[in-house]
């Protein structure tokens, strides 16, 4: 339970669309989250909101993430969390990440700017009160950014299954080398009707949180939009599972196999 946004950033991570010159996203989109634990348990919400701004004269689009308990779980375990990422409209890749969250009483409050040309991180921790600098991947990602390059950039058209897809992401103070195997196409369920989805499954890091490499699995909509379905998690203890329950602001058509 302490990685809900985490987990929801893992479907942000993971997000894979048809190659395409027209964006899979523009300003104004929204994508609210319902959590589940175990199955039955709600556990919570997630929301991402994308938006155009400016940051220092640059063109930028700017995601902001947030994730919170709710239900019987926060009486025991309160979570509060927010992700912000600034990226470049163009390469989509980041320039300033943030990451603010309260997780059980567990908190941390992060700053990065990335120098993309120069390949650094600088790393504002304004709960210890330390400035520190790190090496990067080149053109580097961070864990809200990487979902919408992602997004626009993979081309799946020409995937198998069994497929694998690698990119570098920053994270807090260390760079990650992720990986992703594309496992086919499937109708699910859905609030909205049945649609038909491609399957993912990222590979984590198995540990404190997730139970093992292979625990995540993801569903996004096969169409321009690539909205995240769903997404189930194997913990360490219990599962978690993260189902779209509401969205405005779409670029495309959103294409519904059956309706309910």
């Amino acid at each position: 339970m302490k990685k809900i946004l985490l987990i929801i950033s893992a479907i942000i991570i993971t997000q894979i669309t048809f190659a395409q010159q027209d964006s899979a996203f523009g300003d104004g989109e929204w994508f609210q989250f319902k959590m589940s634990y175990s199955g039955f348990l709600k556990a919570g919400n997630a929301t991402l909101y994308v938006k155009e701004t400016k940051l220092d004269n640059k063109d930028v689009y700017h995601v902001i993430g947030k994730g919170w308990t709710s239900g019987m779980i926060k009486w025991f375990f309160k979570v509060k969390d927010r992700y912000e990422s600034y990226f470049d409209r163009t390469t989509l890749l980041p320039y300033k990440f943030i990451r603010n969250i309260d997780e059980g009483g567990h908190t941390k409050d992060l700053e990065v700017e990335f120098d993309q040309k120069n390949n650094k991180a600088y790393v504002n921790d304004k709960k210890k009160k330390t400035k520190e600098v790190f090496d990067t991947k080149a053109n580097i990602q961070d864990m809200v950014s990487t979902y919408y390059y992602l997004r626009n950039k993979i081309n799946i058209s020409t995937l198998k299954i069994g497929d694998e897809i690698r990119t570098d992401m920053f994270f807090d103070e260390e760079n990650y080398g992720f990986k992703l195997q594309y496992l086919g196409v499937e109708i699910i369920d859905t609030d909205f009707g049945k649609i038909e989805s491609l399957k993912f499954r990222p590979y984590v890091m198995a540990g404190r949180v997730f139970k093992e490499e292979e625990s995540l699995t993801l569903w996004v909509s096969k169409d321009k939009n690539k909205i995240p379905l769903r997404i189930k998690a194997d913990l360490r203890v219990g599962s978690l599972r993260a189902d779209l329950e509401a969205f405005k602001g779409l670029k495309h058509p959103f294409k519904i196999v059956v309706e309910n």
